[in-house]
């Protein structure tokens, strides 16, 4: 067996990792590494890669570039075409993003976890108590890009973007070590909350939650053509209708981040998947169960869809529809 490198020596020993990237000024920080990755100097980019490559595994093989003028044009590079592949079948939802797998199960009550023993409100993250309730019955996975990762993220299926709600906030790490500490971390992180519609059931609803994290200067969205930050000054809530197809880019972070995906009750995340385990952005997240509906537990994604359709009837001060 290897021993682990002089990194990885520090990497796990978790008071000092929690201390070196949490108890610091955090959003100063940031808002540095925004300014910092900014610089155009393809010599200072160099350095800083170097630098970067000492404390993680860089590998830009599959990058449409080689050279870079700034860290941002490293940190939200394209890839060649035809690096990620999306799985076409349309009982599958697809990874939006490279990522660890996190913590993931059914929403079927009012907290979700984070890790182990730490629950958080769905109502307090998406910060919306009807959008949480629509959720229920659905799924959830955590997804964590680290700062070495891809990090550009794509549409899962083909959807519509119908809303994005911008909360401004913290920019605590996000590893694995700050969610066993801090209590209803992706609650106070700086954070988007996508809702969108599966185009392929019905307009059952999908939502993303990016969350951003320390050193991260911005999420960027291609449907709002804005870049959201610390400083944005609103508004908060911006509604559009933005068709996307499978696998086509929806925006990137601006560093490592975090990817929470809420899918309608009928989907199962695939066989043998884990947290622990690595994706590639394409590669199956969630299959469509195409067993006989013999669970009266488990609620049909047309139940999903049409709750959806009420509760932005009720929004635009529309009478709900009855149920027959």
């Amino acid at each position: 067996m290897n021993k682990p490198t002089w990194r990885e020596k520090i990497l796990l020993q978790e008071d000092l990792n929690f201390l070196l990237t949490n108890r610091v000024p955090r959003i100063a920080l940031t808002r540095f590494m925004g300014w910092f990755s900014r610089i155009q100097s393809p010599r200072l980019t160099r350095l800083s890669i170097a630098v970067w490559r000492l404390f993680t595994p860089l590998d830009l093989s599959d990058a449409r570039q080689q050279r870079f003028d700034s860290l941002h044009a490293c940190f939200t590079r394209e890839l060649k075409p035809g690096a990620r592949a999306f799985d076409q079948r349309r009982d599958v939802i697809c990874s939006p993003s490279d990522a660890i797998v996190g913590a993931c199960g059914v929403v079927d009550g009012t907290d979700i976890l984070q890790a182990k023993g730490f629950p958080y409100p769905v109502r307090e993250l998406l910060q919306s108590e009807a959008l949480a309730h629509t959720m229920q019955g659905g799924r959830y996975v955590t997804l964590r890009l680290t700062s070495a990762m891809y990090h550009r993220f794509h549409a899962p299926h083909d959807l519509v973007v119908d809303r994005v709600t911008y909360l401004s906030g913290d920019t605590w790490n996000v590893n694995p070590i700050a969610l066993k500490r801090v209590q209803k971390l992706f609650c106070k992180n700086e954070r988007a909350v996508i809702e969108t519609r599966l185009s392929a059931f019905g307009g059952a609803p999908l939502v993303l939650v990016p969350v951003a994290a320390i050193l991260v200067a911005s999420i960027r969205l291609h449907c709002l053509d804005v870049l959201l930050h610390l400083r944005w000054p609103g508004p908060s809530v911006m509604t559009c209708s933005a068709p996307h197809a499978k696998g086509q880019e929806m925006g990137w972070f601006e560093h490592g981040s975090t990817i929470i995906v809420f899918v309608p009750s009928g989907f199962d995340l695939v066989t043998g998947l884990a947290p622990g385990a690595r994706l590639r952005a394409g590669e199956a997240l969630f299959e469509r169960d195409t067993s006989p509906p013999c669970n009266p537990a488990r609620e049909p994604i047309a139940r999903s869809a049409h709750f959806l359709s009420t509760v932005r009837q009720a929004r635009n001060g529309a009478a709900p529809p009855t149920c027959s």
